[in-house]
């Protein structure tokens, strides 16, 4: 079909269209904005047809023409339909324009009448369609969308590539979409062949598991749990039309699928990728439904599942494509994770039953055999409960806390209700395994269900604490579920430690109270203690020791001992709340980055070994931390990046890694995109109540407000920072390190009083708590206020001292800072190899950021500022230093706004300056200076 438009603004693309495809959809849209083609090619359902759409919206406008065609597989036999559908409303307009035999051949293959054929005239036809393209394109751009080139009948596929081989030059594009299949297919050359030269081949291929929760959220989906949206994302590959089909249909079911089960495929892909079903012989059916019940079928297993003839069924399903052929692989691997779904689902309930019984004696794996046993038996069962919960203990051990997590509730299903330990018991072991995997919401889901049948108080505090702990640092949500968790508690210490060990987090994230976290914590211990609860007990005291290190409390080391020794619990001793993070917070602040980088590195191998998704996103960003210390900024930004990508992806800890991440970019990335996660993080901290977060997440604020030179932006965050540490009791300055970019933007913004009572303050607890590396740096602050004060020989002095010792100390981004403020304080005859310095300094730290600032400060200075000008200037005795420094930069022609950023001062002290060198030398304007200077080099 053909479609007119008038010139009118373009529509866009809706965001949900193209999830996943930003970069692609821009290269398309680049190619198309440059007058060529483009040619979209994937999978079924991966989402050609929806970019194609989008992309004909947005691009009809500018286009006189819009020729339109959509094929189908029913329809691929009918000659010339396509071509139809293509020209068949501008026939009347274009034929006249055509010679007498290129009419014929065309009206004849469009309308049927006549002999004329493209066998027979095949060479007037193939030149009528050229002509025809032209002659529209002689009135404006064409563009040509055609969907689904797979089945365009061959005779219009064989013209319109004619034509499009033969348009160069002419204002015709080509927009297409063509299916094919695998991600090394070389299926769409044919097509694209058959298009103009300069056209673009772009890809489609899976979407990943973030973006596909991202699609179901936009499509009304975003309550699924995670653990749903990560099989949905297994199941589709990535496919957004599968995906989207599976998470409705879950959406619509009253019932959730039961563990270990595959998901519900509904009708509309059952269908789909089913249609070959058919043709399977009944035999190799049910082996392919064993298959489809196995984790990891290989030919062996099913010949050990009663399959005999396994290898001639799964031949035959290769060839019906509905198995991946891999010559080297033992795998039975089915060509899209959704046929084992959809066939799986199909069969009835007996026959799977039936599957799983004959795997739960065939598979060489003990979990394997345990989660077969169970899904082929029905109803409680004391013996297969007792093999499942082995089975989830291994994989416990194995770390996989999600596998251990399923197979657990499958242990509680069999359970007997009088069982030892009961159904809730193992309901409760398998929620706090999802935790471990990071599956926050089914642990909630796990424990609100235990609370509604638990009646033994044991199990009902397990469950508020589950609960409690599943909102994280959302706690002002879960605030009313305390009173019952203590009422249920009783006076039973063990119990209420669980309880008052959660109240001491609360304390601290919801109202941002250290002394009230520090004290819960130390009366969780001692109730722990009492109760003979080691894990608590050692949990609590890691706690008090980590509040105790944030505070700059003197009990600080000797709690840290206290939760060192022995025994320990292993469960403890690698979790990111145990003894060994409060130890690596400890290292870090302590400035021994050595031994905190080991120490980290350890515990997150060992988190990575068990399969603890929070504890790993949280050593992610203590080892990113610790190379950012240390000035390792491009290895600091890749662990940041990781960890954020984790933490999105999980659900856990995303304000705490967009923070330090938006360190790391401002440090050796994207300023723009550390300011962006600043402001993300300050708003999650913000909405969660989260006050301990909060303040951290304005530090990385006001950090990449100075580096993007806001100096005013600095103070405004660190500001509220100062507040917000203030009311919190804070006051260990290594906990975020924000003092002395507040005192340098304070200097900045023309406020050299105020910076030196930041830096007075800071220093009075770094010395108390020997924080060597802040007062070096608090050193590097303070010499820009003394040369705002017009002290730049001290302050000079000052400088080289901060920098020698954050070199010794391994601190290599604060000591090539330290570098670059002396290389500014020097100006750029005298300060030439300072500012060598800085620029080797920051390579050495890849801080691009910072390397973009010394460029941007060379460029402001004059290369050859005049000797005569200070000689001059030595004579004008009458002038303070600052008024001198300031007079000199005037002399060499800098701006005010130049003469600020060279002396850390504001342009509004710049001008205050001025004002008193006019009225001591008794002139009126910068070029009164110039001139009394000249005078006085006259004589």
């Amino acid at each position: 079909m053909t479609v007119r438009r008038d010139f009118q603004e373009p529509a866009r693309c809706r965001s949900d269209l193209v999830i996943g495809r930003e970069e692609r959809c821009a290269a398309a849209r680049a190619q198309l904005a440059s007058g060529g083609s483009v040619l979209l090619h994937g999978s079924a359902g991966i989402g050609k047809s929806t970019i194609l759409r989008a992309l004909a919206e947005e691009y009809a406008s500018p286009a006189h023409t819009v020729l339109r065609c959509s094929a189908t597989e029913s329809e691929s036999h009918l000659p010339f339909l396509a071509l139809a559908d293509l020209l068949g409303l501008v026939l009347d307009d274009v034929c006249p324009r055509l010679p007498a035999a290129q009419r014929t051949a065309l009206e004849s293959a469009l309308t049927g009448r006549g002999e004329s054929s493209l066998q027979r005239d095949g060479l007037a036809l193939r030149l009528a369609v050229l002509s025809a393209l032209r002659a529209l394109a002689a009135r404006g751009p064409v563009l040509i969308v055609a969907d689904d080139l797979q089945w365009l009948d061959p005779a219009s596929a064989e013209l319109l590539g004619f034509a499009a081989r033969r348009l160069g030059g002419t204002p015709v594009q080509l927009l297409c979409a063509v299916r094919t299949e695998g991600q090394e297919s070389q299926e769409y050359d044919r097509h694209l062949r058959s298009c103009p030269p300069d056209t673009l081949a772009v890809r489609l291929g899976p979407l990943s598991h973030p973006q596909v929760a991202e699609l179901l959220g936009h499509r009304g989906h975003g309550g699924l749990p995670r653990s749903t949206v990560r099989d949905i994302h297994r199941t589709s590959d990535g496919n957004p039309l599968f995906a989207l089909e599976l998470g409705r249909a879950l959406a619509q079911s009253p019932t959730p699928p039961r563990p270990g089960e595959p998901l519900p495929v509904p009708t509309s892909l059952r269908a789909l990728v089913l249609s070959r079903l058919d043709m399977l012989s009944v035999e190799a059916r049910r082996t392919l439904l064993v298959a489809s019940a196995g984790a990891r079928p290989t030919l062996a297993l099913l010949h050990a599942a009663g399959r005999e003839n396994a290898e001639a069924e799964c031949a035959q399903a290769a060839e019906l494509g509905l198995l991946a052929t891999e010559s080297d692989a033992p795998a039975v691997r089915f060509a899209h994770p959704l046929i084992s779904a959809a066939l799986y689902a199909e069969a009835p309930a007996q026959e799977r039953r039936a599957a799983h019984a004959a795997l739960s004696t065939a598979a060489s794996d003990p979990i394997e055999r345990a989660r077969h046993l169970a899904l082929a038996t029905t109803g409680a069962d004391p013996e297969v409960a007792a093999r499942l919960a082995e089975a989830a203990a291994l994989a416990r051990d194995r770390g996989a806390p999600s596998v251990a997590a399923q197979l657990g509730l499958l242990a509680a299903r069999r359970t007997p209700a009088d069982g030892s330990p009961s159904p809730q018991e193992r309901r409760l072991t398998a929620a706090e395994d999802a935790i471990t995997a990071g599956e926050v919401d089914l642990a909630r889901d796990i424990a609100r269900e235990v609370l509604t049948r638990a009646s033994v108080p044991a199990e009902r505090v397990r469950a508020w604490i589950i609960v409690i702990d599943t909102a994280g640092h959302t706690m002002a949500e879960v605030d009313a579920f305390f009173p019952q968790a203590l009422a249920d508690a009783g006076d039973d210490p063990r119990l209420l430690a669980l309880v008052h060990y959660q109240l001491g987090w609360r304390a601290l994230i919801v109202e941002g109270d250290f002394t009230a976290a520090r004290d819960a914590a130390a009366h969780a211990a001692e109730l722990a203690a009492r109760g003979k609860d080691r894990r608590t007990e050692l949990l609590a005291l890691a706690f008090q020791a980590q509040t105790e290190t944030l505070m700059g409390h003197p009990e600080a080391p000797r709690t840290i001992k206290r939760a060192l020794r022995e025994p320990q619990d292993p469960r403890v001793a690698w979790h990111h709340n145990g003894a060994g993070s409060a130890r690596f917070r400890w290292l870090v602040m302590g400035d021994q980055l050595a031994e905190a980088r080991a120490t980290v590195t350890g515990l997150l191998r060992e988190v990575r070994r068990r399969g603890s998704v929070e504890s790993e996103v949280h050593f992610l960003r203590g080892l990113a931390e610790t190379e950012l210390r240390a000035g390792h900024c491009g290895r600091a930004l890749d662990l940041a990046r990781e960890s954020l990508r984790l933490a999105r992806d999980s659900g856990i800890g995303e304000t705490a890694s967009a923070m330090l991440t938006s360190l790391a970019e401002a440090s050796g990335g994207d300023v723009e995109r550390a300011l962006t996660l600043a402001r993300e993080a300050v708003e999650h901290a913000e909405g969660d109540g989260d006050q301990m977060y909060l303040s951290r997440a304005l530090g990385a604020l006001g950090y990449a407000q100075l580096v993007a030179g806001d100096p005013a932006g600095t103070v405004r965050s660190l500001r509220r920072v100062r507040t917000l540490e203030l009311g919190l009791g804070i006051t260990d300055p290594a906990r975020g390190r924000w003092q002395s970019d507040l005192a340098e933007a304070l200097v900045r913004t023309g406020e050299p009083a105020e910076a030196q009572d930041v830096i007075d303050t800071a220093r009075e607890h770094a010395l108390r708590l020997g924080r060597e590396s802040v007062l070096a740096v608090l050193d590097r602050s303070e010499a820009l206020v003394r040369a705002a004060q017009g002290a730049t020989e001290a302050a000079q002095a000052q400088l080289r001292s901060a920098q020698d010792r954050l070199g010794k100390l391994g601190y290599g981004l604060e000591e090539a800072r330290a570098a670059f403020a002396l290389a500014r304080l020097r100006g750029r005859r005298p300060g030439a190899a300072a500012y060598d310095e800085a620029t080797r300094l920051f390579r050495r730290c890849r801080a691009l950021p910072w390397l973009r600032q010394v460029e941007a400060a060379l460029a402001t200075l004059d290369r050859e500022p005049a000797r005569a000008v200070r000689d001059t200037l030595d004579a004008l005795d009458v002038l303070a230093a600052m008024e001198r420094q300031v007079a000199a930069l005037v002399m060499e022609g800098a701006t005010n706004r130049e003469i600020a950023a060279r002396l850390f001062i504001s342009v509004k002290t710049v001008e205050a300056t001025l004002t008193r060198v006019y009225r001591k030398l008794g002139i009126r304007s910068r070029v009164d200076i110039v001139r009394l200077a000249a005078g006085r080099r006259a004589h």
